[in-house]
């Protein structure tokens, strides 16, 4: 067990988080957060392949998820979620398998083509992908990956992400945190180095710790925090009040050792789970 470990264990519940994750492993290797069903999907399963990756910690039966992943990323699979399978390989060291999956990225994610994720389908958040959210999985993916993209394309894609700009942040309609960090982590992998104010506008210090989606807003929740946390250390600064956004994602923890999303009562699953021990990262940095 290394040090980042037991450093986590000073804030919250490590080894109850452990065992809410382990016990929704499945037999084909795959995991599902909810653990009295097999629907053992890629989203879960990325996102345990991170939590263990980021606790230092070997992923069980590794082989086992490896398979899992490669089969589920499909014609049929999202953007999001063929971009998923890919970085999880590359975490599980199966890089010449996630390779084999690049040509099925590019069916449906072609900047070259105009083709900014084909058939959006189903998001990590909410409903339907945006087009910022495929662009920057397909971007991770490709990062992961080390997939040299040519002058064309970078181009195609600042042109189509820079669409999405409001004052200095990102949105459809209005700016949002979420997007804001997409469309950034997105400039920034193409060696266009930009700033935004934003993450500064979303940060609740006082009583609530925590960020949000849009300026002036309550309540915070983890999502956002997340997002404006990465935006910041992309940007080399920090958050104004770091202990109180600790406190805040210490309260998230719910008893089954899982994190949701919100102060007020709510279901753990692994993306809040994994988003959660991402954030504390960041913060106990700064103590």
């Amino acid at each position: 067990m290394g040090s980042k470990l037991e450093e986590f264990k000073r804030f919250i519940n490590v080894d109850s988080l452990l065992k809410y994750v382990s016990e929704r492993r499945h037999e084909d290797g795959g995991y599902c957060f909810v653990s009295q069903l097999a629907d053992t999907n890629i989203n879960d399963t990325y996102y345990a392949i991170k939590i263990y990756d980021l606790l230092g910690l070997e992923v069980p039966e590794r082989e086992r998820t490896i398979e899992f992943l490669y089969s589920s990323a499909q014609m049929q699979t999202a953007v999001v979620g063929v971009a998923m399978a890919i970085e999880g390989l590359i975490v599980l060291d199966a890089k010449d398998l996630a390779r084999e999956k690049l040509d099925l990225l590019f069916q449906k994610y072609n900047p070259l083509e105009d083709k900014f994720a084909v058939g959006l389908g189903g998001s990590e958040e909410f409903g339907t992908a945006t087009p910022l959210e495929a662009t920057y999985w397909a971007i991770r993916a490709m990062k992961a990956i080390g997939h040299k993209m040519n002058a064309e394309m970078r181009e195609k894609i600042r042109a189509f992400v820079m669409r999405f700009r409001i004052g200095d942040a990102f949105g459809v309609t209005h700016p949002t945190t979420t997007m804001t960090y997409q469309a950034i982590f997105t400039l920034h992998s193409l060696g266009y180095k930009i700033k935004s104010g934003h993450f500064k506008r979303v940060e609740v210090c006082g009583e609530w710790g925590g960020f949000t989606e849009v300026p002036h807003s309550l309540p915070p929740y983890l999502e956002p925090t997340f997002y404006a946390l990465r935006g910041l250390q992309l940007q080399r600064e920090k958050a104004t009040c770091i202990r109180r956004h600790i406190a805040f994602i210490r309260a998230l923890q719910n008893p089954n050792g899982g994190f949701r999303r919100s102060l007020e009562l709510g279901i753990s699953n692994f993306q809040n789970t994994y988003r959660a021990l991402a954030s504390l990262d960041v913060l106990l940095r700064h103590l």
